[in-house]
């Protein structure tokens, strides 16, 4: 199974909500889901993002693929430099 991590969007028409998710690349962009990451609003200026990144950490670390957009979304939290330095001390 090829899990993402991506965006899941909620919300009403106009109003924009996301949620980060990790989900099977299989399912619809808002159907089923493994876990919620994290949270992004678009709307709001000023606290729009917030991420669990333990969670985050664990899916990267099972081999979870980000799309672009939350790719972008976690490298302005930081978390894929913690991501990068972990995967070079393993080795």
């Amino acid at each position: 199974m090829a899990v993402k991590l991506r965006l899941k969007r909620m919300g009403s028409k106009a109003k924009p909500f996301y949620r980060i998710v990790a989900a099977d690349s299989r399912s619809p962009r808002d159907g089923r889901f493994l876990e919620t990451v994290g949270t992004y609003d678009p709307i709001k200026k000023d606290a729009p993002v917030t991420v669990n990144e333990e969670k985050a950490l664990y899916w990267l670390s099972k081999g979870a693929i980000p799309t672009d957009t939350v790719r972008s979304i976690l490298s302005k939290q930081g978390i894929m430099k913690k991501f990068a330095d972990q995967k070079k001390a393993g080795k």
